[in-house]
């Protein structure tokens, strides 16, 4: 006697598994995009946040349901607004509490499956460059010691000019 397992699996219907970057500066919004043109009538367009795939907004063309939802942390409150033509999602005003994946299903005669990695990064201060006041002299040569705040990147340029650097992925702020 001997048994036959057959394990099927039919993604026939599934249009794609994306995945996208976004980064954007915070207080700036950042829209979603469904890559849809128009939403059917038969489409389901969910959007969740998160490692708990917390629900955050929801489309039902057909039932006439077209709405956002908060996080019980109230992070999304008053900030998503979804497009009724094409079920992309922005986020108004954001903080760095708007980082993390986000994912869109469209569920209809296909099955489309998009995630988004969001990265919110905060305003970089304008670095200050001040004297500590340690300066030694010689008759070939001066010496002093200068403290750049918050520095991540201290470049030499020529004839004794320095600069203090901060950055992000998408943002510098300099100070010669």
């Amino acid at each position: 006697m001997f048994h036959v397992f057959v394990f099927w699996s039919c993604w026939c219907n599934l249009i794609g598994v994306f995945g996208d970057s976004v980064s954007v500066m915070d207080g700036d919004s950042v829209t979603l995009n469904s890559d849809v043109t128009e939403i059917h009538e038969d489409d389901d367009i969910l959007w969740t946040f998160g490692d708990e795939n917390s629900l955050i907004a929801k489309i039902s063309k057909e039932k006439q349901i077209f709405s956002t939802y908060d996080v019980p942390d109230g992070r999304f409150r008053d900030r998503l607004k979804l497009d009724d033509q094409t079920g992309s999602l922005t986020i108004t005003n954001t903080t760095t509490e708007h980082t993390g994946d986000y994912q869109l299903e469209i569920n209809g005669a296909k099955l489309t499956l998009k995630s988004f990695s969001v990265s919110v990064y905060a305003h970089l201060p304008v670095p200050v460059i001040s004297n500590s006041s340690q300066c030694s002299s010689s008759s070939s040569s001066s010496n002093c010691s200068l403290v750049c705040s918050s520095v991540l990147n201290v470049e030499y340029q020529d004839k004794n000019t320095y600069s203090c650097v901060l950055n992000n992925p998408i943002s510098n702020q300099t100070t010669h």
